[in-house]
């Protein structure tokens, strides 16, 4: 089957409200369409995860992460372009909009633009930014293959979008835009 078939049948299944997994830089993440609540609750659900956590998305592109912003100082545009496309991960100031199934109890955001190209093309296809949070039980190790997240999750992911992972240890840094202090780090 070819790549292009592939994403576009991802992209189906994203609309349709359905969990896809895909290679990120590190791991293999999860994700569906950000502003489908109960998409976003199947996800949470298939991970253990609790909705105060918060989620990350990743985009092709800053223009699909502009409407997820609050208002942003030059230096810490500045900051973010520098940095993407890449595997960092910033916390920014959510815009007002931000539902709280995204943020959870935060008055931040996480956004990436990805570096890896299937995830890229994925969210181009898709037309805009996706949830990504990695391919794992809480508590168990991210998936890094296919077969992992297919061992984790069964057939409960609608569709598993296979491909290498960007070679990177562990999921990707997550730093505080406004502070540079690092929250996560990353492979």
């Amino acid at each position: 089957m070819s790549t292009a078939f592939q994403l576009r049948r991802a992209a189906a299944v994203l609309r349709a409200g359905g969990v896809v997994a895909y290679p990120t830089e590190g791991v293999y993440g999860l994700g569906c369409d950000p502003l489908d609540p109960v998409a976003v609750l199947q996800l949470l659900i298939l991970k253990g995860r609790p909705l105060h956590k918060g989620l990350i998305l990743i985009a092709a592109d800053l223009e699909a992460l502009h409407p997820y912003m609050g208002t942003l100082e030059p230096s810490l545009w500045r900051r973010l372009r520098r940095s993407w496309p890449g595997p960092v991960t910033w916390l920014v100031p959510a815009a007002p909009q931000v539902p709280f199934w995204l943020r959870g109890a935060h008055d931040t955001i996480a956004l990436r633009v990805t570096a890896h190209p299937l995830a890229a093309a994925l969210c181009r296809v898709w037309g805009g930014a996706l949830v990504s949070t990695s391919a794992n039980p809480a508590g168990r190790p991210p998936a890094r293959t296919a077969l992992q997240v297919r061992r984790y999750f069964g057939d409960a992911v609608d569709l598993v979008l296979a491909g290498a992972t960007g070679g990177l240890g562990a999921p990707t840094q997550i730093r505080d835009a406004r502070s540079g202090r690092i929250v996560r780090p990353g492979g």
